[in-house]
């Protein structure tokens, strides 16, 4: 910068050296350190998906359940060791996928970048891409996410699929989220899959009641109940949480809740809290294929996406960057 000073009774103009502290999170954080970063990321996301569609829900599901438990930190990629078990051992992340595909970007990134690029920004990077791919918005992700180094499943506490809207809104804002973050995120159920175990009870003995859920489709329940027999054990067969366009990121799902055609009770009743209903209704509207129309989805599911990404996020020397994501470094 310039600095002033008088010598002599003469004005001079003196040059001085000025040095900026390097930004530690921000969009293309890796831009000097690891200009390929990116690239690598999105090569391997594209290998992923043109062979298994479901990785796109099994990213956006990795992504929130990190996020919801201690932040953004690749926390539940860490495997349990013999003193610890560990936060992908609790049972909201037993059918976690995904993993391999994380596994293989660090590989690549470690060849090409040794101890740059952390596992929290892989996450965040990989499930901007795959959301891309499979028809949704463009999601623009600060970088420079640093690993936590504690994985406890005892701290795992995720909004659940028999939750209420007041205690799913609870949950989100304990971590800074709001009622609007809430039904945009559910959005992302327009991907994925639920097991019968989660939603049988709406079928067969809905609270307790031993009919249906009544804000159920009866056509829906009748074929459910052809795929989820009454009284089967274990998980129980998989069932699209999108009875449209079950790989696609788009606004079936909301078309889906407005038809009664909710999976989860969660889901479903979006459509009956006053608090919810009236976004469900505006995110409906679907555009041509690829587009959102005048739905405002799209952009509220970006910003969205930004905002669970901010939460609890390791900067600067807190964590660190993992060698491998499994483990934390010795």
């Amino acid at each position: 910068m310039q600095k002033l000073t008088f010598v002599a009774g003469l004005l001079v103009v003196l040059m001085v050296a000025t040095t900026t502290a390097a930004p530690t999170y921000g969009l293309n954080f890796y831009r000097n350190s690891c200009p390929g970063a990116e690239n690598i990321i999105r090569a391997a996301v594209i290998a992923k998906w043109n062979s298994d569609k479901t990785i796109t829900a099994g990213l956006l599901r990795m992504f929130f359940h990190d996020c919801f438990v201690t932040g953004c930190d690749a926390s539940l990629l860490i495997l349990s060791t013999p003193g610890n078990q560990a936060e992908i051992e609790a049972g909201p992340n037993l059918t976690i996928h995904g993993q391999d595909l994380i596994n293989t970007i660090k590989t690549n990134l470690e060849a090409a970048c040794p101890g740059v690029v952390s596992c929290a920004d892989i996450i965040a990077l990989a499930t901007r891409d795959v959301v891309l791919l499979a028809g949704g918005p463009q999601i623009l992700f600060p970088t420079g996410r640093r690993d936590g180094v504690v994985s406890l499943a005892s701290a795992v506490d995720v909004p659940g699929p028999t939750d209420t809207v007041t205690q799913a809104i609870a949950a989100f804002n304990s971590i800074g989220l709001n009622v609007n973050d809430l039904t945009t995120l559910l959005g992302a159920h327009t991907v994925g899959v639920a097991h019968c175990l989660f939603f049988s009870d709406r079928l067969y003995n809905f609270q307790g009641t031993g009919v249906a859920d009544p804000t159920m489709a009866p056509a829906l329940v009748a074929a459910l109940k052809s795929v989820c027999p009454q009284g089967a054990s274990g998980l129980g067969n998989p069932v699209a949480l999108d009875q449209g366009t079950e790989f696609i990121v788009d606004t079936s799902y909301f078309q889906q809740l407005q038809l009664n055609h909710g999976i989860l009770q969660i889901d479903q009743e979006l459509t009956h809290d006053a608090r919810t209903s009236g976004l469900v209704k505006s995110f409906a509207p679907q555009g041509r294929a690829g587009q959102f129309g005048p739905s405002p989805w799209g952009f509220s599911f970006a910003r969205s996406m930004v905002k669970l990404g901010n939460v609890g996020v390791l900067t600067g020397t807190k964590g660190q960057i993992r060698k491998t994501c499994g483990a934390i470094n010795t």
